[in-house]
């Protein structure tokens, strides 16, 4: 679950990390309120989506009048933002964040992640901040500086300075920096987070270091221990199918491609979407019935997908183990009565009863579905019929 800049602040806030003072707004005029109640006469109005790229698509702007905020809180408010984590869709801007400005003198980059490859939490950091990571990495790698911390000895004042001196700080600022994070990381383990980003840590002219952005997304499996941060979500920057399918156990993700894709068990869910794009084709989606799938889910699944208008083509690959291939057959059968399956279906059963399935599929006889023999075939047809041939 990922939350908003201002929520992101928010948490860092309880746990010592250093942030600027601001408030978020719904509308114009409390962005004026909000800017007279922090003060000073510099502010930041901040489009409050979840995306990165905010600055660089109009979405980060500089005020230097109480009328300036207003005027700008009023244009930023119900528009649309689209920055290269949108998509072209881009998001609508329902609310900004107000926050004083600041005497920068430098900016960097510094975040905790999950390394899943090591089964550890690692601190990633850059001097080159207020940038997009993914292009540093892409132009200039050797300046991401990478450090593991042990989960089984947590983090020690020696990964701060690993990091203080690969950035080359000035020893004045050291102290600060290790403080910050030290702060970060105890953050990142309370929080059952599995990313926390600062991109710019900004360091001021005073030489203390300030979050001047912050992004946060939190392990779905723990939400029910942090029940805090459960009630920060914004179902509004949601994808809507995402969010009913998960009401109806259903796992499903929403991509871009033109291939609908209906598998049980993650692990085959994840084959199968990489057959499809190596006979040529694009998953629209990823979505896993589970284990226990009945005729009514998967049919869910169905309606699911068919929201889609990218899909031209489906592929069910159901491997029966716990879920019984009859039970996918008689599914597949229940979503044709409720849903106007309007594109073709490609249907791969294997396991238990897949020949009580095969006999379920062939005698209900619907021109649109289409049985095949085996996985690489399956997948060839769809992504055949997906191109209309």
């Amino acid at each position: 679950m990922n939350v908003h800049e201002y929520q992101a602040k928010e948490i860092l806030a309880k746990f010592g990390v250093p942030v600027l003072k601001g408030a978020v707004a719904f509308n114009a005029a409390e962005a004026r309120e909000q800017a007279a109640s922090i003060g000073g006469d510099l502010w930041v109005v901040k489009a409050q989506i979840h995306a990165g790229g905010r600055g660089k698509a109009g979405g980060v702007k500089l005020a230097r009048s109480l009328d300036e905020v207003e005027a700008i809180a009023k244009a930023m408010i119900g528009s649309r933002l689209i920055t290269p984590q949108t998509g072209a869709a881009g998001k609508i801007v329902q609310k900004v964040y107000i926050e004083s400005g600041a005497d920068i003198q430098k900016e960097f980059y510094l975040a905790i992640a999950l390394d899943r490859a090591l089964e550890a939490p690692c601190l990633i950091a850059s001097a080159e901040g207020g940038v997009e990571i993914e292009e540093i990495a892409r132009e200039t790698p050797e300046k991401i500086i990478r450090v593991v911390v042990d989960p089984a000895s947590g983090f020690q004042p020696f990964h701060a300075r690993k990091l203080a001196f690969a950035l080359h700080l000035p020893k004045e600022t050291q102290s600060g920096f290790f403080s910050l994070a030290k702060a970060l990381f105890a953050c990142y383990e309370a929080t059952d987070a599995n990313l926390i980003e600062i991109n710019p840590l900004a360091l001021l002219g005073d030489h203390r270091f300030i979050a001047l952005d912050a992004k946060a997304g939190f392990d779905d499996n723990a939400l029910f221990r942090r029940p805090e941060i459960a009630a920060m979500r914004d179902l509004s920057e949601e994808e809507p199918s995402e969010i009913e399918a998960q009401k109806h156990s259903l796992s499903y993700v929403k991509l871009d491609g033109n291939v609908g894709c209906m598998v049980n068990g993650a692990g085959l869910a994840m084959a199968t979407m990489d057959i499809i794009k190596h006979e040529g084709g694009f998953p629209a989606n990823f979505l896993d019935v589970g284990g226990g799938a009945s005729p009514e889910t998967v049919a869910k699944g169905f309606e699911i997908i068919l929201r889609d208008p990218n899909v031209k083509s489906i592929f069910v690959n159901i491997f029966g183990g716990i879920v019984r291939c009859d039970r996918v057959a008689n599914g597949i059968l229940e979503a044709a009565k409720q849903t106007d399956i309007r594109v073709p279906v490609v249907v791969r059963l294997d396991g238990a009863n897949a020949d009580l399935a095969a006999r379920i599929l062939q005698e209900a006889n619907i021109s649109n579905i289409i049985a095949a023999s085996d996985l690489s075939s399956g997948a060839r047809q769809a992504v055949r019929l997906a191109k209309g041939n």
